[in-house]
């Protein structure tokens, strides 16, 4: 694995994750549905595991505005390298590529959710699990695509 493979992976991470955002906030543009509150509340219970003081009213809330969404673009970059180790520098079938990436970024967000007691998957209706399927395959695809247009075409240099 080389650092080249690092740093794709970690390239593919951060567009699947703006891919994630872009579609998230069309569908709430579209439906009109409110922003979630839960990357401010995963905020919120990290920083009490780790004895972070955000501070007090408006200065504590700007934080949780601001470190919400950081968390889910170092989640996406995170899932991109581990992806990149194992592609081990190789392209990858998109369909498959995409399927575990999107999959793998959504296990890690609802597994966290839940360890930290935000939420339960198993109390989500229809429209919640729609609501957090799309935006994670577009993650997937985004970022597999990313991987693979990233690497060096068979009998080619870079």
């Amino acid at each position: 694995m080389s650092r080249v493979d690092v740093a794709d992976g970690a390239i593919a991470g951060a567009v699947g994750s703006t891919a994630l955002n872009v579609v998230s906030y069309l569908d709430m543009a579209l439906r009109g549905r409110p922003e979630s509150d839960v990357p401010q509340e995963t905020v919120d219970r990290l920083a009490g595991i780790a004895h972070v003081d955000l501070g007090n009213g408006a200065r504590a809330a700007n934080r949780r505005s601001g470190l919400g969404p950081l968390i889910g673009y170092a989640l996406g970059v995170a899932a991109g390298v581990g992806f990149a180790f194992y592609a081990g520098g190789r392209r990858q079938p998109l369909p498959v590529a995409t399927g575990l990436l999107g999959a793998g970024v959504m296990t890690m967000t609802d597994g966290s959710i839940t360890v930290l007691g935000i939420s339960d998957p198993r109390t989500w209706g229809r429209s919640d699990w729609i609501s957090d399927i799309i935006p994670h395959l577009a993650y997937g695809l985004a970022a597999a695509a990313t991987w693979n247009r990233l690497r060096r075409p068979p009998g080619r240099g870079r």
